[in-house]
Parts: structure tokens; C-alpha cells; sequence
């Protein structure tokens, strides 16, 4: 049975290891025919090629802001979601990504061409230093485990069920 109404889903990473990416397609592999049902998945640059970000239910955002051009892609991601969860140890305290921002001087010098090459900021941010963020999964990686209940608390209030 096809539902009337899907979750509008968005998957961004930023900044990290990628580890929540890993542990979300590993869910897939569990869930994804019982997800398929249910969720409209909008943007998820690791799985498919054609992506929208418009009209976004909720992004999942994982990985800390490092750059003026990362802030800028989050505030469209924010502009486009009517929630927004911070995914990961790197979205939520900034660490370990930003674990340059305590580099001493000389180490922040020594390393300076390839932070400007990479137009690197000169602060690592967390996502709400960023953005209003509506909750948040922590962990390095986040425990598939909450993703799920969260999830399904979403599902529940955009009356997807």
C-alpha cells in the first residue's frame, strides 16, 4: 500500500569522518523497504545522483562547519527544512573536527597554505553556531539504535504512519 503522505527526508555531511553515513546505510540495508513506503528520499548525495533540496520534512546534518562555504550550503539546508537534527560528536560539540580550532599559533602558520587553499575558516563550527537546530544524535558514530526512535517520532509528528 502506497501512503498519501511521505516523510520529506534530507542527508548532508560535512566536515567528519562520515561514520553516521555509514551506520544510516547500514539502517538502509534493514530498513529500506519498510522506509521506502514512507519517506521520500529527497537528498542523499551518498545514494543517488538526482537530489532536491526543496521542501524539506527534516535534514539530518552530520559533520561540524569549516568553511565560509559549508556555513553558507547549511543556512540553505536550514532555509529548506522545517527541521533540522544535528547528526555525530562533529555536529554536535564540533570535536573531534575542530580540533584545529586549540592548534597553537605556530602549528595554525605552519599549516596556513593549505588551510587558505582549501578556504578553511579560521574557526571550526558546530551546526548551532550556525543554525537553529531542533535536536541532535550524538555520538562518533551516532548509535543507529536513537536514529531509529527519532525517526519514528518524526514520522509520528508529520503524521506519517
Amino acid at each position: 500500500m502506497e501512503h498519501a503522505k511521505k516523510l520529506r527526508l534530507g542527508w548532508f555531511s560535512f566536515t567528519c569522518c562520515e561514520d553516521s553515513s555509514i551506520v544510516f546505510t547500514e539502517l538502509l540495508n534493514e530498513y529500506y523497504f519498510e522506509w521506502k513506503k514512507v519517506i521520500d528520499f529527497a537528498y542523499i548525495r551518498m545514494l543517488k545522483s538526482k537530489n532536491s533540496l526543496n521542501d524539506l520534512d527534516v535534514a539530518f546534518v552530520e559533520g561540524a562547519i569549516s568553511s565560509e562555504g559549508q556555513k553558507h550550503e547549511l543556512q540553505e539546508i536550514r532555509k529548506n527544512s522545517k527541521k533540522l537534527i544535528a547528526v555525530g560528536a562533529c555536529a554536535v560539540t564540533g570535536k573531534p573536527s575542530g580540533a584545529r580550532n586549540d592548534f597553537p599559533k605556530e602549528v595554525v602558520e605552519k599549516y596556513k597554505d593549505i588551510f587558505d587553499r582549501f578556504e578553511y575558516s579560521d574557526k571550526v563550527m558546530r551546526l548551532d553556531e550556525v543554525v537553529k537546530v531542533d535536536d541532535k544524535i550524538p555520538g562518533c558514530p551516532m548509535k543507529g539504535e536513537e536514529f531509529v526512535i527519532k525517526l519514528n517520532a518524526l514520522l509520528k509528528e508529520f503524521g506519517v504512519d
